[in-house]
């Protein structure tokens, strides 16, 4: 397994923020970390797929995914150092289908090699900010013709002091991922879920590159 390294301003912000949380990020998100499971059973089921996920984290959603679909190549993308290192453990059993890259996606120094069949983004989008315009316009580049973007994310809520802490924590919650997504790729399924009994809703969502 390689993981290889760099990054800009917003970049540094989830560096420094997931250095104070990745020990405890296992141990106390899956409260919050709604349809992660769910996500996955919507993935397209072909033979011999390459997924992408960018910001992934602890390598939950890629250890699932090695157990799911053993034909399958995984990359992972993360800009934390720790998250990462937490990663390559729990993928170690897989280590030959898993790279992992310590690198900001949808930035100039760093591309795929090739299009890939599945970018997933799980969790992520919301705290890119500025960026997530970026990733996914980048993401419809990096997909092959008839590629599928996975989308699992938090979506808004009526709460205004929510939206508050939540953007304490980096996390934009406007519903402003569905609309640019409907727009780049065509909709196989897209959802909105409610979580903690109306406190916020989340989006699942996978479509098409056409």
């Amino acid at each position: 397994m390689s993981i290889a390294s760099s990054a800009p301003a917003q970049a540094r912000t989830m560096q420094q923020y997931y250095r104070l949380h990745a020990a405890i990020y296992d141990a106390t998100r899956w409260t919050f970390l709604h349809g992660r499971r769910r996500v996955l059973e919507f993935l397209p089921k072909n033979k011999n797929q390459t997924l992408v996920e960018v910001g992934c984290g602890t390598g939950h959603n890629l250890r699932q995914l090695a157990r799911l679909h053993p034909d399958w190549s995984l990359i992972g993308i993360d800009v934390s150092a720790e998250m990462l290192a937490k990663a390559s453990r729990a993928t170690a059993s897989c280590s030959r289908r898993v790279q992992l890259f310590e690198k900001p996606y949808a930035t100039a120094d760093f591309r795929l090699q090739e299009s890939v069949d599945i970018i997933l983004f799980s969790y992520a989008l919301t705290m890119f900010n500025p960026g997530w315009e970026a990733a996914i316009g980048q993401a419809y580049q990096d997909l092959k013709p008839g590629g599928h973007i996975a989308v699992v994310d938090f979506h808004d809520t009526p709460h205004s002091w929510f939206r508050r802490w939540m953007g304490y924590n980096h996390v934009r919650m406007d519903a402003h991922l569905l609309p640019l997504l409907e727009k780049h790729f065509t909709p196989e399924t897209s959802m909105v879920q409610t979580a903690w009994g109306g406190l916020w809703r989340y989006c699942i969502f996978v479509g098409k590159k056409v």
